[in-house]
């Protein structure tokens, strides 16, 4: 599992604050940082991980005076460096030997099945480890870069934690113990196959939050440097493990909060249902509020209806329900659920934006990350959001499809032809023999649409005023999100899906292990939208 690490604070005295030496320390256990500059002179508005600032010192800078005119003395760092890593197997001999003198056995379990004064002991050797790395900057560091002001040996430990080494009173601890969940979201539903973030593999129909970071597994074994396994070592990688693994956007499942068995019980901060790698990419401080809001949700619900989670999750109604309180927010922004590059949640088009992006009705193109609200929208466009609209419906129509193409301009191949055709049969009456798919649509193409389609709309549309006005994607998804909740929408009321052994989709992949249990070719669409030949 990915090691803790037990940070410092560091502020700025103005003289020699070199620490005592800890006990365990050896210059060859921190070799890396002689390879490391130990400062530069940046103010970091490239970024933290910008090479031109990256330095031991700059990288997790909390005060900068230098850059910003304030008083000696108010110089504040942060020090999260990976050489203070550390791993949770290959546990040096004195870690085994106290944690053995209090259970055999102890020192092979896992960190999350020990005791607290079991974990003690691992924490203990970490602040020591930590401590070893501070001293090793203040001496050996400093001895090699020359005296100035900025060197470590002139900043001392913070006091404002009140500890006896003044070390923060816990670790970072980059994963907890996982829940074993409705679903267990795995490395292969987010992991990207380019360096450019687009969208994941899997786009879950329950989604309660959005999320991308990168898989950032840190060293996870120790390597002794002599058969003294309680001399020094430094930190290695897990083959196949790593920093810098590149991931998709992603959402979050409703299903991965709730256990496979008990009730009454939900998971919250890094206690969900994930792989130990994509916890890696799910740990971040803003990801952990979200959860937490999803999880609180969640259980207001539950509360509310008398219900368990289980049965939660496994209610269309429940899911929308959470879904579109989440994305309202309460007392503040609402929650990102789809991961749109482009969706401020003060937008008047969040909401409607977000409810119809997460059941899969409003259409994503596979290398276009952002919802680009003022793109006006051609006719296939809408002919495409509102086919999906009507198949949404309790009672839906059927589609459509002529043996030959009923328009000119749309060919045989056409990914848009079963909603235009469709759309036709519906109630678009047309004697055109051309549909003008890429024509740009306005708002009165909406309203004639769907009054033709017997769709709630608003009358404004057409006023003398607004009724040429190019219809953009923001005007279009407020109006249909109006006009769905006017409508309704089927939702399934039928339990069993979610059920050992059941495969609702027949894809071959039963409901527990499906992302996408609605979704038999695994698109991203779910099958009642989806013109499936």
């Amino acid at each position: 599992m990915n090691p803790l690490s037990w940070c410092v604070v560091l502020r700025e005295a103005g003289k020699n604050s070199t620490i005592p030496k800890p006990a365990p320390y050896d210059p060859r256990s921190f070799a890396q940082l002689d390879k490391t500059p130990p400062w530069v002179d940046s103010d970091m508005s490239t970024g933290t991980y910008s090479q031109s600032g990256w330095s031991v010192y700059t990288h997790r800078r909390l005060v900068d005076r230098w850059h910003n005119n304030l008083a000696p003395g108010t110089e504040a760092t942060f020090l999260n460096w990976p050489v203070q890593d550390y791993p949770l197997c290959q546990l040096p001999q004195r870690v085994v030997d106290a944690l053995e003198k209090t259970e055999p056995g102890a020192s092979k379990k896992n960190i999350v099945d020990l005791t607290p004064a079991q974990r003690q002991i691992i924490f203990d050797d970490a602040r020591q480890h930590t401590l070893g790395m501070l001293y090793h900057l203040q001496t050996a560091v400093h001895d090699r870069v020359g005296d100035f002001p900025q060197t470590f040996r002139y900043m001392q430990l913070s006091t404002e934690f009140g500890t006896p080494d003044l070390l923060p009173p816990k670790p970072y601890v980059r994963e907890g113990l996982r829940l074993e969940a409705l679903y267990m979201l795995r490395e292969q539903d987010i992991r990207a196959e380019t360096r450019e973030p687009k969208w994941a593999k899997v786009m879950v129909p329950d989604g309660v939050f959005g999320f991308q970071f990168n898989i950032d597994f840190h060293p996870t074994r120790r390597r002794f440097l002599s058969e003294d396994r309680n001399g020094p070592w430094q930190y290695t990688q897990t083959p196949s493990r790593g920093w810098h693994t590149d991931t998709d956007r992603a959402m979050f499942p409703l299903r991965g909060l709730v256990p496979v068995q008990m009730n009454g019980l939900l998971g919250c901060s890094k206690n969900i249902g994930v792989s130990s790698v994509v916890q890696s990419a799910l740990r971040l401080h803003g990801q952990m509020m979200h959860v937490g809001q999803a999880s609180a949700t969640l259980a207001w619900l539950c509360l509310r209806d008398g219900i368990q989670p289980r049965a939660a999750a496994a209610s269309q109604k429940h899911w929308r329900e959470i879904q579109l309180r989440l994305a309202r927010g309460t007392g503040g922004p609402g929650v990102l659920l789809f991961p749109w590059q482009d969706l401020p949640t003060d937008a008047q088009h969040f909401e409607a934006a977000s409810m119809l992006s997460v059941r899969g009705l409003w259409p994503v193109e596979a290398s276009n990350v952002f919802f680009e609200a003022d793109h006006v929208m051609t006719r296939r466009e809408l002919a495409r959001v509102l086919a999906r609209i009507i198949r949404a419906k309790s009672n839906p129509p059927e589609w459509k499809v002529a043996a030959t193409p009923r328009f000119a301009d749309v060919a045989q191949d056409d990914a848009d032809r079963a909603a235009i055709e469709s759309l036709c049969s519906w109630g678009i009456a047309t004697i055109d023999k051309t549909f003008n798919p890429d024509n740009k649509a306005d708002w009165s193409t909406l309203y004639r649409w769907a009054i033709a389609l017997k769709l709630p709309v608003n009358p404004g549309l057409i006023s003398k005023d607004v009724a040429q006005r190019p219809l953009t994607r923001a005007d279009a998804v407020v109006q249909l999100w109006y006009a769905l909740c006017q409508q309704g929408e089927w939702l399934n009321d039928d339990d069993s899906w979610l059920q050992p052994d059941n495969d609702h989709d027949e894809d071959g992949r039963k409901d527990l292990d499906d992302p996408l249990p609605f979704d038999s070719n695994n698109n991203g669409v779910p099958d009642r939208l989806e013109y499936l030949p």
